[in-house]
């Protein structure tokens, strides 16, 4: 089973973590591209991965990349 930590950045020192800190895989994205389609930020190198491509396509694939990094992004 693939654990995942998302962390959606704000500034240098600024980021939102959601998830594990031993995951297996850690998605990292800029704040203000968390709106964007995360396969175009992943093939653009907006979107940073650690771990296993491979789970990283199909976590893209089932859609649910999206919502997370929307919802973190749009802290209060």
């Amino acid at each position: 089973m693939t654990t995942v930590q998302y962390r959606v950045a704000f500034g240098k020192k600024d980021e939102v973590v959601e998830g594990p800190d031993d995951a297996s895989l850690v998605i990292t994205v800029p704040a203000a591209e968390a709106h964007v389609d995360p396969t175009s930020l992943y093939m653009q190198g907006k979107l940073k991965v650690s771990g296993g491509s491979g789970a990283l396509f199909a976590l893209l694939q089932s859609g649910e990349v999206s919502p997370v990094l929307q919802r973190l992004a749009s802290r209060p």
